[in-house]
């Protein structure tokens, strides 16, 4: 048999016409590396995104939140509180309390979040990406501050400069009589000095003003309720075992969220996106490959006679599928090793260098994030495999079944 074979590709590397089947050949190798290479940089791409999703809403997220299953709030109890700080892996606990208002500057007003929260809440690390300019503190008692988004600052025309302009903070409440014309009893308000902005992403800077949690307290009248308790995990801790932890210790009344359970709707619209850009890229890899189907099949044409020296040899069916199965895996392996090799080159190179930029002067990041994940690869190649078998089998199957009397 390894005669045959040897006899085999003796006979397919003639110089007749040989010319025109290296052409075939070299085309369906580029096409299988060019598409392996976009695959290769696609999915990187959608890896860096996705990181840097997650990167922004850690910057303003917390890497725990606990939030009531049932319902908007829950009611809190200093005891109860001092239980889950003194838990094994828990750093910082933050109170939030959390909820729509009316924002008013200087005649300009807009709805927005006001994000209630205690005293600890930059201790948690937030803002660490992004942008943040101003003052790190929220005031005082007397003279309490707020840290304004981006957006809404630029909605309201906030100038952190002047101190004579407070933002008004109005939020609606039950008029303790139906009959009442009083519009003191149909809201509450409070005064805030802007203090400093923030950016991280436009979902939080067009909504969110930062607040002490009493003023909110107050304003919201919420007395022992809070919208979420937000934990940092001490380092040295795994946030999975401390999220663990904390579900064993709330029980089933209480949610405790990760970061990428905060958002997993918009972290799974994302691996969607990539698994159809996956796809599509693939189908288009299998449109390339057709140049393998068509190689071979000129190949299996132009061996006929070759093809039924050898079975008059005794070179079984098997062996002859085998000789142009082997053929197009060669071509599909050398252009999917070229693709895969140029496509962690340009990966690196815009890791390293950010060779493409985004083009947006005010984005966190000058240029596309990529991250290559090993797993790509492998599905990749599988897919290559995939498509080259399918490819490769027809032609193999023709060539298999060459009369031997009638070519000779």
């Amino acid at each position: 048999m390894n005669l045959s074979f040897f006899i085999a590709a003796r006979y397919f590397r003639s110089k007749k016409k040989r010319n025109f089947i290296t052409v075939l050949s070299t085309i369906s190798m580029v096409g299988v590396a060019v598409g392996t290479m976009a695959l290769v940089i696609v999915m990187s791409v959608f890896n860096g995104l996705e990181d840097l999703i997650r990167g922004l809403f850690a910057s303003f997220d917390a890497e725990l939140k606990i939030e009531a299953a049932m319902g908007k709030s829950f009611t809190v109890e200093e005891d109860w509180l001092d239980e889950i700080r003194n838990l094994e892996g828990v750093a910082i606990l933050t109170e939030v309390i959390e909820d729509k208002a009316l924002l008013d500057y200087n005649g300009n007003q807009i709805v927005g979040t006001i994000k209630g929260v205690s005293d600890n809440f930059l201790e948690q690390g937030r803002f660490s990406k992004g942008y943040f300019w101003g003052d790190t503190t929220l005031g005082n008692e007397l003279r309490p501050g707020a840290i304004l988004g981006r957006g809404v600052g630029f909605f309201l025309s906030v100038n952190l400069d002047d101190i004579n302009i407070p933002l008004k903070i109005f939020y609606p409440k039950a008029p303790r009589s139906a009959a009442s014309l009083d519009p003191n009893q149909l809201y509450s308000s409070g005064i805030l000095e802007p203090v400093a902005f923030f950016s991280v992403e436009r979902q939080f800077d067009d909504e969110y003003v930062i607040a002490p949690l009493a003023f909110t307290r107050d304003l919201l009248n919420y007395g022992n309720k809070r919208t979420s308790l937000e934990v940092k995990v001490e380092e040295g801790y795994s946030i999975d075992e401390v999220q663990q932890e904390l579900k064993s210790h709330l029980g089933p009344e209480f949610l405790v969220k990760n970061t990428d359970e905060q958002h997993a709707g918009l972290l799974r619209t994302v691996k969607l996106e990539k698994l159809f850009v996956f796809l599509t890229l693939t189908f288009i890899l299998a449109i390339a490959s057709f140049n393998i189907f068509f190689s071979l099949s000129m190949l299996a044409i132009e061996k006929k006679k070759d093809i039924a020296v050898l079975k008059a040899m005794g070179a079984p069916e098997k062996l002859i599928q085998q000789i142009f199965l082997k053929q197009g895996a060669l071509i599909a392996f050398s252009g999917a090793v070229i693709g895969l090799v140029l496509g962690y080159l340009i990966c690196l190179a815009q890791e390293n260098f950010g060779l493409v930029s985004l083009g947006i002067s005010s984005a966190v990041i000058e240029a596309y994030p990529v991250r290559i994940v090993w797993w790509d690869f492998i599905w990749i190649s599988l897919a290559v495999i995939s498509i080259t078998l399918l490819a490769s089998w027809r032609p193999a199957f023709i060539a298999s079944r060459v009369n031997t009397v009638t070519e000779l």
